[in-house]
């Protein structure tokens, strides 16, 4: 069995397009129009063949109060990861992304939590 696909619940699918394309980087790799939404994947920067990152929208009636809930407690709905979590921060915080949590030690990870503005905090961790 292999991870083909991971759903991130979104709130705007244009939206949600524009940041993890122009701000954070992420290659657009399908996109299907589904009646009122998109079957919208993007994949990591040099993996076209990658996992697909789904920007699913939240329209179904349990999703924004899951998210809500989520974001409310601080948990972040997905991690991704980055070789250096200082400079990501850095680059990311330069181009108006707000962090919820700074660049933060914890054992064998350093991990930032920043808010992906489509409803969901999204951290970034480097392996140390």
């Amino acid at each position: 069995m292999k991870i083909v696909v991971t759903s991130l619940l979104v709130d705007d699918q244009a939206k949600a397009l524009a940041f993890y394309r122009d701000v954070l980087g992420f290659e657009p790799k399908l996109d299907v129009p589904m009646g009122e939404h998109r079957w919208l994947t993007l994949t990591s920067p040099g993996d076209s063949d990658g996992v697909q990152l789904l920007l699913e929208p939240d329209a179904h009636p349990a999703a924004k109060p899951f998210k809500a809930a989520l974001k409310a407690d601080g948990i972040p709905f997905t991690s991704f990861a980055v070789e250096d979590v200082h400079a990501e921060h850095a680059r990311l915080s330069a181009v108006g992304v707000h962090f919820t949590q700074p660049p933060t030690a914890m054992g064998p990870v350093t991990i930032a939590v920043f808010d992906d503005t489509c409803g969901n905090l999204i951290q970034i961790a480097q392996q140390h």
